[in-house]
């Protein structure tokens, strides 16, 4: 009778295990998208929400590696191989079940579990502890079923794991352009699960096979690895430390890239999907690469610290160039002119303008951490290859590695998202990982002598530390302006800057896109004033957005009014307005900011609501697109009827209605309903149609006078066009409305 393991099968196996594999990555980078989607609404779209929530994704999966190495050294191959199966359908019925967990019990019915910051961060990390810890334990049982023998373990642990981030990859650009475009975040979930179910069941059929051809072997025999150079044998915990450090600088430099890349090409809501995309395909290809040739290497420590060394010097010369290359020369005078434009890319031109989609979603990204990426990947071979010298503990030092490597990933995104990005900006930060990276130069000096390529490389990163570009540089160059009079800023919430332009004279820019402009007087006043003069007497009201201010302070133009609290979630811009208003003769904006009326609040305007038990006569969110990335929490049925529920009796809110889908979910969200096409208010009372007495209130001396005569005019004419909307009877298809997890217009899901 043949007695045969998975590790010692052959070929089709580790095929097999892969393909499961393949299909396990994709499955959890869907639920990671989808996920942190959700969990968002609990605690903000701002950057501190999304580190934590990040931080604790990644801390289940560390938690999980090592506790699945420690559990591999127990088992042998083929139990390994079957307690993956169970891994993976263990994940599935949880992800089956996830969206109702978190967003029909928690947000819906426990939102005071995330009353506070402190307990949102607790809560995020508690309710992601089990289907985090089920993933990590995935790779270590995986390489504890595959590894043979020692001599080839970085061949087998790179090719799984290389397999793993192309699902990933695929996974990351599946779920914007696909999945929650076409089947929305509830839908994304349940194919992530069949993914999960799919890879368990490939498993199962695989165990089934080598049971019945007989019982599991003996434990091979420890093999010797083939020989390292002298002085190469090192130490477990120092590859442990390596690693910690490389994956605190591939978080970090993955944060910076992001934060550039955002600004750079305008992002929408398909941006981090593709740029995270092309960021694990990029590690999968040079894991991949690096697979079948780590075994020739007898110097695996130099080899991975010649990578980091490479990669970070790529990252800041990347950097470099991008501040300093002429605008008017090949390849950056096409970009020069999409970053003049107000604004950005639409999807719905990429088949038309394939040319424009391939710059910015593929050379500029590529360019940008293409080559560090592929060495990021090759460096994971290397390091399996210096490591393992008997396959019976394959699995556990591949968990204790992939722990290690993710504290280092959990540290990056704590201290760049809460901490590097608002007292360093990305440049200083960037300088830091040069530091950094002058640190795996020093040792590799230390380690192979002076007269190595480490001394080249320690000499390139400090002094690309000192030619890195200063923050005003840096991202005047990503809008494409020198001019001495424009503004920009950045810090952790992100970047924001205030340029000069012929025509309006001020724009003002968010994320590289134009949100409005200066001075005050056009559509974003009247779409302020409208409701403003619809409710009699608004006492206490409440913006979400600051822009460039216009529909605030329009928003304050009756006396009635005793409080404007305003919600922007990008810090920069209320200091912006101010050093602007300091320098420029802009009286409408200078009396709004001395105004004791207006209290700005740095926040997520929905979750801010949430949180609060204030409630106002009136709440309006600011007129934003409806592509933008999360606008889709602004422009949902649930967003409407929560604002519903924060009015005083007799509370009116207001949005622009860009959409018919922004129109439905409107008005399935709030009871009674007047307005035009696009532009809507909406109240928990009928509204008394009074478009005379509106009209009077416009023209009245204090608002007349506040308002001035360009914005009255354009409010009068808007309050002519209110019509009531008869909503008796008219249920509006789904298909045509935005949902929390169907945010159809964000994602331009055809009709």
């Amino acid at each position: 009778m043949s007695t045969e393991s998975p590790r010692r099968a052959g070929a089709a196996p580790l095929l097999l295990a892969a393909l499961a594999f393949l299909v396990s990555g994709a499955s959890g980078l869907v639920y990671q998208v989808a996920w942190q989607r959700i969990l968002a609404l609990m605690s903000g779209v701002g950057i501190y929400s999304i580190a934590i929530i990040v931080a604790a994704f990644m801390a289940g999966l560390g938690a999980g590696s090592h506790l699945g190495g420690r559990a591999s050294l127990k088992i042998g191959p083929r139990r390994a191989l079957l307690t993956f199966a169970l891994v993976e359908l263990g994940i599935g019925a949880f992800g089956a079940l996830s969206c109702w967990l978190y967003y029909d019990v928690l947000h819906r019915r426990m939102p005071w579990l995330y009353a506070s910051a402190w307990t949102a961060g607790v809560m995020h990390f508690l309710t992601l502890a089990i289907p985090t810890l089920l993933m990590g334990t995935s790779l270590p049982f995986l390489v504890g079923a595959m590894v043979g023998e020692a001599r080839t373990a970085g061949r087998t642990v790179g090719v799984l794991y290389g397999i793993n981030l192309l699902g990933a990859a695929a996974g990351a650009l599946l779920t914007p352009w696909l999945l929650i475009r076409y089947v929305g975040v509830r839908g994304s979930v349940f194919w992530a699960a069949g993914g999960n179910a799919a890879a368990g069941l490939i498993a199962i059929a695989l165990y089934l096979v080598f049971r019945s051809r007989g019982a599991e072997p003996d434990a091979p025999a420890p093999a010797e690895p083939e020989p390292a150079s002298a002085g190469e044998t090192q130490s477990f915990p120092l590859w442990m430390g390596l690693y910690a450090l490389s994956g605190f600088c591939a978080l970090s430099l993955e944060i910076l890239w992001f934060r550039l890349l955002e600004v750079a090409v305008k992002a929408n809501a398909f941006t981090f999907g593709t740029m995270l995309a092309l960021y694990l395909l990029g590690s999968a290809v040079g894991c991949l690469l690096g697979a079948p040739l780590v075994a020739r290497l007898r110097r695996p420590l130099r080899a991975f610290l010649l990578c980091q060394c490479a990669l970070l010097a790529y990252a800041g010369l990347a950097v470099v160039l991008l501040a300093f290359w002429p605008l008017d020369r090949f390849p950056l005078q096409w970009l020069a002119g999409y970053w003049r434009q107000p604004g950005g890319f639409n999807l719905a031109a990429g088949a038309s303008d394939p040319a424009s989609l391939a710059r910015l979603y593929l050379w500029l990204p590529l360019a940008m951490f293409g080559p560090p990426t592929v060495l990021m990947g090759f460096a994971f071979p290397v390091l399996q290859r210096a490591v393992h010298d008997d396959p019976r503990t394959s699995g556990h030092k591949v968990g204790v590695l992939q722990a290690a490597n993710i504290v280092g990933c959990v540290a990056g995104s704590l201290a760049v998202g809460l901490l590097a990005l608002a007292w360093l900006g990305t440049s200083g930060t960037m300088r830091l990982l040069m530091v950094a990276g002058a640190v795996f130069a020093l040792l590799g000096m230390r380690r192979f002598g002076a007269r190595t390529p480490f001394a080249p490389f320690l000499v390139a990163l400090l002094a690309l530390a000192v030619m890195l570009p200063g923050q005003r540089r840096l991202w005047l160059r990503v809008h494409a302006t020198s001019d001495a009079r424009a503004l920009v800023e950045e810090d952790a919430t992100g970047v924001s800057a205030i340029l000069p332009m012929d025509n309006p004279p001020w724009r003002v820019f968010v994320g590289g896109k134009s949100h409005s402009w200066l001075p005050f007087g056009g559509i974003h006043s009247s779409l302020g004033a409208a409701p403003a003069v619809v409710h009699p007497a608004p006492v206490d009201v409440a913006i979400i957005g600051l822009g460039s201010a216009d529909t605030a302070w329009a928003a304050g133009c009756r006396e009635e009014t005793r409080s404007i609290t305003v919600f922007e979630i990008s810090g920069p811009q209320p200091r912006l307005l101010r050093r602007l208003g300091e320098r420029e003769d802009l009286p409408d904006l200078s009396r709004f900011l001395a105004d004791p009326r207006v209290r700005i609040v740095v926040a997520d305007g929905r979750n801010a609501l949430a949180r609060d038990d204030r409630l106002y006569d009136l709440i309006e969110a600011d007129a934003l697109l409806p592509d933008v990335s999360y606008a889709g929490n602004l422009y949902s049925r649930e967003f409407f009827a929560q604002c519903a529920r924060r009015l005083k009796p007799g509370g009116v809110i207001c949005t622009w209605a860009p959409t018919p889908r922004v129109y439905a979910a409107f008005t399935r969200g709030v009871r009674h309903v007047v307005g035009r096409d696009d532009v809507l208010i909406g109240s928990n009372e009928p509204i008394a149609f009074e478009p005379e007495v509106w009209k009077a209130r416009l023209t009245s001396p204090a608002v007349a006078s506040y308002l001035g005569p360009r914005a009255v005019a354009h409010a009068t004419s808007l309050v002519g066009q209110l019509r009531p909307r008869n909503l008796k009877g008219r249920v509006q298809p789904a298909r045509e409305t935005n949902f929390d997890l169907f945010p159809r217009d964000e994602f331009q899901t055809p009709k």
